[in-house]
């Protein structure tokens, strides 16, 4: 089997480096090494699950984000929306965003 090799956009990277401050400045970790371990699963379950995961077709107004999604479920109370361009083995993240934002109405997990 081909190697996946995935790529995050620098906006996305620097959403889910800046995710960890948010996180803990908000007050929704004790430590911050607490909200380092949030992203890093985060990331992990891009990296292992994207070439396998079933994908949805992203909506049309969203489509500049990306054309395909992804969902994890962090908790019961949020769920990231992942969004990507793949080309054979090798995706490229484009966005990331969660049900707590206005477009989450557009999507559907």
């Amino acid at each position: 089997m081909a190697e996946v090799k995935v790529f995050f956009k620098p906006e996305v990277e620097h959403f889910l480096n800046e995710l960890i401050y948010i996180l803990y400045k908000e007050n929704y970790f004790s430590y911050l090494e607490n909200a380092i371990d949030y992203k890093d699963k985060i990331i992990d379950f891009i990296e292992e699950n994207i070439s396998n995961f079933p994908y949805k077709n992203t909506p049309l107004p969203l489509y500049s984000l990306g054309s395909k999604f992804i969902f994890y479920n962090s908790n019961s109370r949020t769920t990231w929306y992942v969004f990507f361009e793949n080309e054979d083995h090798q995706y490229l993240i484009t966005y990331i965003t969660n049900n707590h934002t206005e477009i989450a109405k557009f999507l559907k997990p």
